[in-house]
């Protein structure tokens, strides 16, 4: 299809538009109806009940009139701006001609196939397709566990994989576990140089952390290990960037030990770091890899690709699911996919990153609680901390910052006392700099509250 390139264009002066102090009566009386019945929202919500009502491109309104500048993208999900013409186009195509016929091959479904295949590297290219990035890391760890015959994985603290029972035993987070894990389900310290777990530096380190891993699974494991399962960056966590050469160093780990990496990209998959796949910045090819959010920009579509060499497993698994490549969805990932090659996304997603890194780099020398900012693309994060010398989490600053920033128009993710930024990848400088202006402004003001 033909659309305007320009589709998302906005007159960056009059952003944010907000026409009444939000959340604003109309968000605030749907939401007090809505939880009434819905329970368990997520932080973001508690701390800001705002009710939308549309997006276009990077922008959303809530049901109050007021026009937010979105530096969430849902949370890393509408990559390519919300309702982009493409993506809406071919879902309503489907939506109107065949919406499920389990896994049946359909045209649409085998194009999709194609082209995600294309975009992956080495013979990662054994697909199979759902609809939450839990079920595909689920899938994931059946995969390796029927290959191996081991039962046994390692992942990282801080991790985020899921919510279903064997996916959240990979978690860190009391938050979702309340109980004991699985058997066989293993946290390690993580390569988070700001806060490293064996007062090291790097690189002078050498990635110790690593040699400390190898360790740990010959001490903790029970020799019936199936998988590493990591995060190329944690998301949850606050956007934890790991040094250089990490992924390489444990890649070498698993072949030196037998055993599968695994590398969960649900978020980071489809250009949201500015690369394809975040794996591609240690130049590493996982055993198994796991794509959502950003996969089909907001539509439930998940996947997880094996190598070729053991795709036959998934014979053995009952790998299909109700919903998991139905038509719709296998639309939106088609189209995702076309535009994120017609738009030169990867790259866009790239420079956008390194923009607002730098801004960002700029402001943690102009405020005494910001301790760090990372991230690589669009990807980016925040930490807030009580002092820059003893890193200590400053978790109502946090928690403020986002209300604050939120109020004066900019829809964002909080994580206690980091601040999580994803705004989708077609957006413009201009507009992102308007972002980080109002986050600049609300970090000054709680400073301020604080005695700083």
């Amino acid at each position: 299809m033909s659309y305007d390139k320009n589709w998302a264009k906005v007159d960056v002066k009059s952003l944010p538009k907000m026409v009444v102090p939000a959340p604003g009566p109309k968000s605030m009386e749907i939401h007090s109806r809505a939880e009434k019945y819905m329970k368990g929202y997520s932080s973001q919500v508690k701390l800001f009940p705002v009710a939308f009502e549309s997006g276009h491109g990077c922008t959303l309104t809530d049901v109050d009139g007021n026009t937010y500048i979105d530096f969430s993208s849902g949370i890393y999900v509408t990559n390519l701006g919300h309702c982009h013409p493409k993506v809406v186009e071919y879902t309503q195509k489907w939506v109107g001609k065949l919406m499920n016929c389990h896994d049946y091959s359909t045209e649409i479904k085998t194009l999709f196939l194609e082209k995600l295949a294309s975009t992956l590297p080495g013979s990662l290219n054994g697909i199979q397709m759902y609809c939450a990035g839990t079920e595909a890391v689920e899938a994931a760890m059946r995969a390796a566990r029927a290959y191996t015959k081991k039962h046994e994985f390692f992942s990282f603290y801080g991790d985020f994989h899921g919510k279903t029972i064997s996916a959240v035993s990979l978690t860190e987070s009391a938050n979702y576990t309340t109980g004991p894990r699985f058997n066989g389900h293993h946290l390690a310290p993580n390569g988070h140089c700001y806060h490293c777990h064996f007062d090291k530096k790097y690189p002078e380190c050498n990635l110790f952390c690593v040699d400390a891993l190898e360790k740990q699974i010959q001490m903790e494991g029970t020799g019936s290990v199936a998988a590493i399962v990591l995060e190329p960056i944690q998301g949850w966590s606050g956007s934890i960037v790991y040094p250089d050469g990490y992924l390489a160093k444990i890649r070498k780990l698993c072949d030196k030990l037998g055993i599968f990496l695994i590398v969960d990209e649900v978020l980071t998959c489809c250009a949201r770091t500015g690369k394809m796949y975040c794996f591609e910045y240690d130049n590493i090819i996982p055993d198994v890899v796991t794509l959502g959010k950003g996969l089909a920009n907001g539509f439930p579509c998940t996947a997880f690709a094996i190598k070729e060499e053991y795709s036959e497993v998934l014979e053995k698994i009952s790998a299909s699911t109700s919903y998991g490549g139905n038509p719709m969805a296998a639309a939106a990932g088609l189209a995702s996919l076309e535009v994120i090659e017609d738009e030169a996304i990867v790259e866009k997603s790239a420079k956008l990153g390194d923009f607002i890194l730098k801004q960002l780099k700029k402001m943690q020398d102009n405020h005494k609680i910001i301790g760090e900012v990372r991230g690589k693309g669009c990807l980016l994060g925040m930490e807030l901390v009580k002092d820059q010398k003893t890193k200590e989490p400053f978790i109502e600053a946090g928690n403020k910052v986002y209300q604050k920033a939120f109020a004066k128009g900019l829809a964002w993710i909080p994580s206690k006392n980091n601040l999580r930024m994803s705004p989708p990848l077609i957006m413009e400088e201009d507009l992102a700099a308007k972002a980080l202006l109002i986050i600049d402004e609300a970090v000054t003001e709680v400073e301020k509250e604080y005695g700083y």
